[in-house]
């Protein structure tokens, strides 16, 4: 095999494919949020969490969008970037909403969290995931607080009126415009996400991303509060991933070096540092093909710093209330 067919193998493998995937996602997103919309199905859907729209004065739009988060982000996404542009709901609601998501979206990757930890950190593995479901519960309920106060609630009129208008849709009708739609909006998601995610592989494959998460982990004065052993794995967590962390933990766990506590507030704490980062390289490409490149970026930021507060709160909690180590 010639250096050239290497060289496309390993840009199929590392590009083409992943960017191809990419895509088909968002696209089959995009036409279970437009049919959903087309259907009118949104008050529906928006059930699951009426106490918490209904008290955050937030729109059903933003309900169906949480309830669909508990199968896939990019869905839900997607069924608010439609809403926004379509003047349903404001620019406002639109990040509250992609805040208030933060429980669905957590149960979403919880299978496979569960899977990884338990195996090498075991009963660690149900302190570090609750702390996490704790963070992730207290982001959701915030943000229902917030949204009371900000948001003016739904217009009861207008809703009346979305519902004798969708009254008459027929399923072929629903089909049609779930077309229409996805054929319109699929050419810009195209346009933007495919330069984006080339330009972010280029930036990985140059270094630009481990040399940031580098500096991170050799930076870590602040966290003298942390035992050396623990430190090693965050400074994993950081620079490599998760599961090197984890693997770290695991064999100190085994070894006796360490207890519970010290895992758990490790990898914490390579939670949250490690969090920003990846946000941008692995998010951003696949949020500016859904909302507009800016948007994408202010949502990631408001999504991460939220995440990361959380996190450093529970955290904080843990420290304190779990004072002495154990296994």
């Amino acid at each position: 095999m010639s250096s050239f067919q290497e060289t496309l193998i390993l840009l199929w493998q590392q590009l083409g494919w992943p960017l191809l995937r990419l895509l088909i996602f968002i696209s089959i997103g995009l036409l279970v949020a437009n049919f959903i919309e087309a259907l009118n199905w949104t008050q529906r859907l928006a059930v699951l969490a009426r106490p918490l729209i209904r008290f955050g004065r937030l729109s059903d739009i933003t309900g169906a969008s949480f309830s669909m988060a508990f199968f896939s982000g990019v869905a839900a996404n997607t069924m608010l970037a439609e809403a926004h542009d379509q003047g349903k709901i404001s620019k406002k609601e639109l990040i509250l909403a992609n805040l208030f998501n933060s429980l669905p979206v957590y149960f979403l990757h919880l299978p496979t969290t569960f899977f990884i930890t338990v195996p090498l950190i075991k009963g660690a593995a149900f302190l570090y995931i609750g702390m996490t479901f704790g963070a992730a519960v207290l982001r959701t309920m915030t943000i229902a607080i917030i949204s009371r106060f900000l948001l003016e609630g739904v217009d009861e009129n207008h809703v009346a009126g979305q519902k004798e208008i969708n009254k008459e849709n027929t399923l072929q009708d629903a089909l049609n415009r779930t077309w229409k739609r996805f054929r319109g909006r699929m050419k810009k998601i195209i346009c933007f996400t495919v330069p984006i995610y080339i330009l972010f592989f280029l930036l990985n494959r140059v270094g630009l991303f481990s040399s940031l998460e580098q500096f991170m982990a050799d930076n870590l004065t602040f966290l003298c509060w942390l035992s050396p052993q623990a430190m090693s794995i965050v400074v994993l967590h950081i620079a490599a991933e998760f599961t090197a962390g984890l693997a770290a933990a695991g064999a100190l766990l085994q070894d006796g070096a360490l207890g519970y506590r010290d895992i758990v507030l490790a990898l914490l704490v390579g939670n949250i540092l490690s969090s920003p980062v990846r946000a941008v390289r692995h998010q951003f490409p696949f949020y500016a093909g859904i909302f507009q490149p800016r948007l994408a970026m202010q949502l990631i930021f408001f999504s991460q710093s939220f995440r990361m507060v959380s996190i450093a709160l529970i955290t904080v909690l843990f420290f304190f209330l779990f004072p002495f180590s154990g296994s």
